[in-house]
């Protein structure tokens, strides 16, 4: 099974999905979807169930994204309800509250009607204070979810752990399931209902006329009267979305815990970054489950040796956590990040035609990605959806105004790396295995040197809007710190905003 990432997730290594051919040259459908994950694969298995005639494609496969590298949680927003009732207001906030209950729920009639087996659950989840200051959240987050309706109760601590996690507010009702064996579900699901699915068929470019949507691929043209791009970030929009939407890199532990030790449940703290939990029965005659431990988030490209997240979060785990043995599983991903706390969902600004985004999914992708198909069939089957105002991709950040400007100008100071030597000053103090950034003249590259001493040299700008990429030592990858662009040790594309890749470049005096 393919994945943009070197490290692999419990949900890549303990499920397969089906490889996909490539696209065999121009085509036409109705709906073309743009991205093989949770939020590509819902709608495609929607609108093929309102009877459209629906082709999905992805750059690598389905599963070979972000999806695969998530822990799964069905919970409220990241964001707290109480934020989003001062920034949104009452009524938005109960529309956010009321796609996050039928997200669940539509997940819940799909796993049920097309038999999936992928291990979905209803659960309580509960978040909890972090440090100090902590308890006044969970008082402010208590009064917002009893003023909104929702389905929570404040409690002294959480029950069956031997942590005390001090006052608490228990979510009930919310869910977790196998990520993998789910999208497996639904690619089954989407073939069975003639659908088309092509794996290794990146979207380079999209262009609107009166005969409908051009989708430009490697593999030949796709027309289609509507347009879906659920590719975690927009490859269609160079700057109307990416001012938006953050990239944050996300590091996930999986520890073994004896069999029975631990009660299923899903648990966040109030910390920035915060830390999120939850357990993970294994099949068969195994003795453990896993407890999966998520945080240590920051800005993609902006730690080149995050290690040491691992090792934090294994530490705050066993503080915690005294039944948690053997570390199994070091993973990360990238979570868009959107710049009000509420994702961008709907029709694309400044297209022309029917092209519909999915994007800024935050730390609640499961969620926010299946509202998000939800809401979109509504718009191209020509209903009314009441969440469109919410999600509107349109929407100005106002309300965050302050948060919106810090990480602009994260984002430009970025760009100062041209200004900025190599990070080192010959290959040959590159360790095998690694990469860095090395000037020569005007030049800035990225070199790469294998384990047997091979060099890779490419330019360090990134194709979308230029900024330096960085290496990661964690997934051996060149990540952009401005807008979460990804791309391999060859240079091709592992995560967008780029649609191309790193531009090889002469070796010049180093070679």
């Amino acid at each position: 099974m393919q994945s943009n990432a070197a490290t692999t997730s419990l949900w890549t290594a303990t499920a397969q999905i089906p490889a996909n051919p490539p696209l065999a040259g121009d085509t036409e459908t109705d709906v073309c979807v743009v991205g093989g994950g949770i939020a590509g694969l819902t709608a495609a298995y929607l609108l093929a169930k309102e009877g459209r005639q629906v082709l999905l494609i992805d750059a690598l496969d389905v599963g070979a994204g972000e999806t695969g590298r998530t822990t799964a949680h069905f919970m409220p927003p990241d964001e707290r309800y109480f934020e989003i009732v001062k920034r949104l207001g009452v009524e938005k906030a109960a529309l956010l509250r009321d796609s996050f209950e039928q997200a669940i729920s539509q997940v819940e009639a799909i796993v049920q009607n097309e038999q999936i087996t992928c291990d979905f659950r209803r659960l309580d989840g509960y978040l909890v204070p972090a440090a100090e200051g902590g308890a006044d959240i969970i008082d402010k987050e208590h009064a917002a979810t009893s003023r909104l309706g929702v389905d929570a109760e404040r409690l002294l601590r959480v029950p069956g752990l031997e942590w005390d996690t001090g006052a608490a507010l228990c979510f009930h009702r919310q869910a977790q399931f196998h990520p993998v064996k789910y999208m497996a579900g639904l690619l089954r699901a989407i073939k069975r209902l003639g659908g088309s699915v092509h794996g290794g068929t990146r979207a380079r470019e999209l262009a609107s006329s009166h005969e409908g949507i051009t989708v430009t691929t490697e593999r030949g043209a796709i027309r289609a009267r509507a347009v879906v791009v659920a590719t975690n970030t927009p490859f269609n929009t160079r700057v109307i979305m990416h001012t938006k939407v953050v990239g944050y890199h996300s590091y996930v532990v999986g520890m073994k815990v004896p069999r029975g030790a631990l009660a299923p449940f899903l648990l966040w703290d109030t910390a920035d970054p915060y830390h999120y939990v939850r357990l993970d029965a294994q099949e068969g005659e195994q003795p453990y489950d896993i407890l999966v431990v998520g945080g240590q988030d920051h800005k993609v490209g902006q730690d080149g040796t995050p290690q040491h997240r691992y090792d934090e979060l294994e530490a705050w785990t066993r503080q915690r956590f005294p039944q948690a043995g053997e570390v199994v599983y070091r993973w990360s991903g990238e979570v868009m990040e959107p710049a009000d706390g509420v994702a961008y969902l709907g029709r694309a600004p400044g297209e022309k035609g029917e092209v519909y985004l999915i994007t800024g999914d935050s730390g609640t992708g499961m969620t926010h990605c299946t509202a998000g198909a939800m809401l979109i069939t509504d718009l191209i089957q020509g209903r009314s959806n009441p969440w469109v105002p919410l999600y509107n991709p349109a929407r100005k950040p106002i309300h965050s105004m302050g948060e919106y400007m810090m990480e602009q100008a994260n984002t430009l100071a970025q760009y100062t790396d041209w200004l900025q030597g190599g990070e080192v000053s010959a290959p040959d103090r590159i360790p095998p295995g690694e990469g860095a950034l090395i000037r020569d003249g005007l030049k800035l590259m990225a070199v790469h040197r294998a384990n047997d001493g091979r060099l890779t040299f490419l330019s360090a700008a990134c194709p979308h809007m230029g900024c330096a990429v960085h290496w990661n030592s964690g997934e051996k990858s060149w990540d952009c710190p401005c807008h979460g662009s990804r791309f391999d040790i060859e240079g091709n594309v592992l995560h967008g905003p780029s649609a191309a890749p790193l531009a090889k470049v002469a070796a010049g005096k180093h070679g």
